[in-house]
């Protein structure tokens, strides 16, 4: 099977009818993208396991069917090996260690999109364009806001990456401002 971008959104919409999770996945796909583009890697590779990542979160919310029946699905249709054991990787109870950039960069996205996402939606325009590192910088500290993400094992995350934790910040930030409208984060 060729890896193709309008597969692994036809699979999203085939097994998400969740706007917000839909976006989620838009969002983690520009942020690898920008990582695949950073560290010289194969874009559309990169972009399709962000975008697919989370695919089947609606029909199998509870660990450890999510991912691992997502996986399977997968590999019935042809997806690469690559691909999907960065899927795995990304869900720290399924055992699958991250050893590849792309595995690391996978989970070090996946939170950090919802934090920026929730950063954008507290400003009275919903701007994702005017989200800065300062402004995540702020709401970081407020572990209260956007409790859902875990900042320690976010900034772990980060460190394996290979890049510190306010450049990370600023390389998913200006992937998600890339796809602001996609988002639903242009501004009122």
């Amino acid at each position: 099977m060729a890896l193709t971008r309008a597969d692994a959104w036809a699979t999203v919409c085939e097994f998400t009818a969740s706007e917000s999770l839909r976006r989620h996945m838009l969002a983690v796909e520009a942020a690898m993208r920008a990582y695949a583009r950073r560290f010289g890697e194969d874009e559309e590779t990169w972009a399709v396991t962000g975008l697919l990542h989370d695919f089947d979160y609606e029909r199998h919310q509870t660990a450890p069917a999510h991912p691992v029946e997502g996986e399977r699905i997968l590999a019935l249709r042809g997806w690469p090996d690559d691909v999907r054991r960065a899927i795995l990787s990304h869900a720290d109870y399924t055992g699958v260690a991250r050893e590849t950039r792309m595995e690391r960069a996978l989970h070090a996205c996946d939170d950090l999109t919802g934090l920026i996402v929730a950063v954008a939606l507290v400003r009275p325009d919903h701007d994702l364009g005017a989200v800065k590192v300062s402004s995540v910088r702020k709401k970081w500290k407020d572990r209260a806001f956007a409790a859902g993400v875990d900042r320690d094992e976010a900034e772990a995350a980060a460190a394996a990456l290979g890049v510190p934790l306010e450049e990370h910040w600023q390389v998913v930030i200006e992937a998600m401002q890339g796809v602001a409208g996609e988002l639903g984060l242009g501004g009122l």
